[in-house]
């Protein structure tokens, strides 16, 4: 057996342990460079057996004809670029006349069977321009972040999404969200790790978990303000309103609304305002909605029609005064009460955890991306952290969150706890911290001499 049969079995070898082992390894080692090989060798080929392929042109034809040549071939889509990334490959096709980006999309499971990479998704990035995402091993499987995240105010990374690109929270651009899950299903890891990043940036958050605060309490040395029941929780909401109105009297007084001032300048929510004037943005944090809807007496009724017309107040009117919604549940439907599913439809962003039946599943994606329902009750039990995410324009992907601990999240609130602002109208509600115990080192006592006889 020469030396070249020998390291090639143990290139093979090491390969194949990779795989099996370290997919991501083996990805970064072998994989990008076979799959790379895989798709330009197959490209015209399987973009035919899919369909994605149109006929010449005629003047094509007729010059075939005139000079006695064989008909030209079909063309398929043109590769505008192919890039390499940590977890699969990026390819940018420009389609031809004729084409169209949903003939792309639905023949993405065909693709990637005939590319033999393990996930495949599309999406239109201008007209006439596809993007292929496609990830060469499972990357739900285990979590791993990107060592450089992209973080700007208010737009946090919370999951990593199944093609290998990372999923933020944006609360400029979708201020408000809902996120459903049955138990052990990882929407309280989710919420942990929102809370986690959100804690280093300047941002008040505010807390209502009626599950006697066993899930955000220990997090309190970032809350301006908590709640753990609901009578307090009401009390909470009615000053977040009261601060609201407080918030657009200021945009009211400064939005400098004259003839010689720029369209630029005329404030109209709290980031068009000077930054001296702005106030700090407010999360409210909602951990559990149905104990806040559920009542069993004529005082909790009354007390319930107060706090839900509280929270679609703060839905429909928060957003310009720097007020964001994070709405967590096992359910969240009709069957609540009156009210629900007007705030249901100002909840943009919707996350679906494993969820117990198709039901819960339509209260999330039912009214904006129906294909995502099956996607959603098809979660394993196994996987806890995985979920489906979606919003308003009709499209929806998997996620996963990375496993956060208690013990993190509660040692990033206490690292970033000086960023806790103190507002004067949620003072009532700050929460009572323990004190900070010093531990002082005690000497010795000298041991007894012993007894003489």
């Amino acid at each position: 057996m020469t030396g070249f049969t020998v390291a090639l079995l143990v290139v093979v070898a090491v390969a194949g342990l990779l795989r099996w082992r370290r997919p991501a390894w083996y990805w970064l080692t072998f994989g990008v460079t076979l799959a790379t090989l895989r798709v330009l060798v197959r490209y015209r080929s399987v973009m035919e057996a899919c369909g994605l392929t149109v006929p010449p042109p005629r003047w094509r034809l007729a010059i075939a004809r005139m000079a006695g040549r064989p008909a030209p071939e079909s063309r398929a889509p043109r590769i505008l670029r192919l890039r390499p990334t940590r977890t699969g490959l990026v390819l940018r096709l420009g389609l031809r006349p004729g084409q169209d980006a949903f003939d792309v999309a639905a023949s993405c499971d065909r693709l990637r069977h005939s590319f033999a990479m393990y996930g495949v998704t599309s999406r239109e990035i201008r007209s006439g321009v596809v993007e292929l995402r496609m990830t060469g091993y499972d990357v739900l499987a285990k979590v791993q972040m990107p060592a450089k995240l992209d973080r700007v105010p208010m737009r946090v990374p919370v999951a990593l999404r199944e093609d290998g690109a990372v999923h933020y929270r944006d609360y400029r651009t979708t201020p408000h969200a809902l996120t459903i899950g049955a138990t052990k299903s990882g929407k309280s890891v989710y919420q942990r790790n929102l809370v986690a990043e959100l804690a280093a940036q300047d941002v008040t958050l505010v807390g209502i978990d009626c599950k006697q605060g066993v899930e955000l309490f220990p997090l309190a040395r970032r809350f301006s303000a908590l709640a753990d029941n609901p009578d307090t929780a009401a009390d909470l909401l009615d000053a977040l309103v009261t601060q609201m109105e407080g918030v657009y009297q200021l945009i009211r007084a400064e939005q400098r609304i004259a003839t010689d001032v720029p369209d630029a300048e005329i404030a109209a929510d709290i980031w068009d305002l000077p930054e001296h004037l702005r106030p700090t943005p407010i999360v409210l944090l909602v951990d559990e909605v149905a104990e806040l809807a559920l009542f069993a007496t004529k005082e909790e009724e009354k007390r319930r029609d107060r706090i839900i017309t509280a929270l679609a107040r703060l839905a429909q009117l928060g957003r310009a005064a720097g007020i964001y919604l994070e709405i967590c549940g096992q359910r969240f439907g009709s069957e609540l009460g009156k009210g629900i599913t007007m705030l249901r439809a100002q909840l943009t962003a919707r996350t679906a955890h494993r969820v117990n039946d198709e039901a819960s599943a339509n209260m999330a994606f039912g009214d904006i991306a129906p294909d995502a329902v099956l996607a959603a009750i098809s979660i394993p039990t196994d996987t806890p952290g995985l979920a489906v995410t979606g919003d308003s324009t009709g499209g929806w992907a998997r996620i996963r969150t990375p496993h956060t601990s208690m013990r993190q999240a509660v040692n990033a609130c206490n690292r970033h706890a000086h960023r806790t602002p103190e507002l004067p109208g949620l003072a009532a509600f700050r929460p009572e911290l323990p004190p900070t115990v010093s531990l002082v080192k005690i000497p010795a006592q000298p041991a007894e001499a012993p007894a003489s006889a």
